[in-house]
Order: structure tokens, then sequence, then C-alpha cells
């Protein structure tokens, strides 16, 4: 499962699942605004952080998921 900056969906944030699994983070195209919640995840986080979804009504995923070609 993959996190990353989301500036196309503003509108749905909290109000709509239309994600295919990712986590999408309110930010702006170009990603160089340090006050969205994109930019504070990608500077206080490292790879292999845990990330928690809470309320999700969606079942657990396994723990590979997400591991492919965009890992570094």
């Amino acid at each position: 499962t993959f996190i990353h900056g989301n500036y196309w969906g503003k509108g749905i944030f909290g109000t709509a699942n239309t994600s295919h699994g990712c986590v999408g983070l309110a930010d702006v195209k170009g990603a160089n605004d340090a006050n969205q919640p994109a930019a504070w995840f990608y500077n206080n986080s490292l790879v292999g952080d845990v990330v928690i979804v809470k309320n999700s009504p969606d079942k657990t995923i396994t723990p590979d998921n997400g591991l492919n070609g965009w890992n570094m």
C-alpha cells in the first residue's frame, strides 16, 4: 500500500472512498508547499514506518502488500 501526495482529489478528502488502495494526502501540484499534509508526512517519516489506518471498514492488508518495483 502506498502513501502519496494527491493534488487532484481535494474535494473528496473525508467524503468519498475513491482510492484503489493507496492512502492519499492533501498536496499541491509540484509538491512545493511545506504546509500540506503530504509534505509533513514526507519530512517526518522514514521508509518502514508503521502506518495505522483507523476506522476503516475494509479488511486488513497482507504484510507484503506494496512490495514491487517502486520500492527503493
